[in-house]
């Protein structure tokens, strides 16, 4: 029988293709995955998180646009009713590698503590001006209701008269507006007329894959 060099040549070149297709797929797959690697050590570099700040972080005085002035003590909120306007602020610590940038805020009162689904990004009420939270240092949150037409105006001042617990959900992303992340607070009265605790419930993902989940 006679070798059939034509056949035998198209066959070594059709495995030569093959093997040359499977180690291209192989290299793209590892360059893939190793882009994505990169990519989240570096998303992983400027990634905030918010805590409440600790009891002894300096005490920060901040002011609101009226000329309203109030001392922030570390791991404190304040909650005050001052000529018919309601000012809301909390202390705040940044965890993250990356400066975060407070977008947002979300807040109810509430007599009993109680799980309740997170607001949608639409329903957050955005910050006169942008705060910003060094990364592992302090800054603030600050928000305020004046206009008595509010919705939530006659809740926020009933809250403070009988001392509720407010929650408050704040939105903030890194410093190029990605990795958005919603941080659950909780506003507690204390004996203390005058002085309420901050402390934090829980975070979640905005942007990327819930964890939980």
């Amino acid at each position: 029988m006679a070798t059939n060099w034509a056949t035998i040549s198209a066959l070594a070149t059709s495995g030569g293709t093959l093997v040359l297709a499977v180690a291209t797929f192989a290299s793209v797959r590892s360059a893939n995955r190793t882009a994505r690697i990169a990519e989240q050590s570096l998303l992983l570099g400027v990634r905030p998180l918010l805590m409440p700040s600790r009891l002894e972080d300096p005490a920060q005085k901040i002011n609101w646009v009226d000329q309203h002035w109030t001392a922030l003590k570390g791991a404190r909120a304040s909650v005050e009713l001052e000529d018919g306007r309601v000012y809301l602020a909390g202390s705040l610590r940044n965890a993250g590698a990356g400066v975060a940038i407070i977008q947002g805020w979300h807040a109810y009162v509430t007599e009993r503590l109680e799980n309740r689904d997170l607001p949608a990004v639409e329903e957050f009420r955005p910050q006169t001006r942008d705060l910003y939270v060094p990364s592992n240092d302090v800054g603030f949150w600050q928000a305020a209701v004046r206009d008595r037409d509010d919705p939530q105006y006659r809740e926020f001042a009933e809250g403070f008269e009988r001392k509720r617990f407010f929650v408050l959900s704040l939105l903030y992303s890194d410093q190029e507006g990605g990795q958005r992340t919603v941080s659950r607070f909780l506003l507690s009265p204390t004996q203390d007329p005058s002085e309420w605790l901050f402390s934090v419930n829980r975070h979640h993902n905005v942007d990327r894959p819930n964890p939980r989940e």
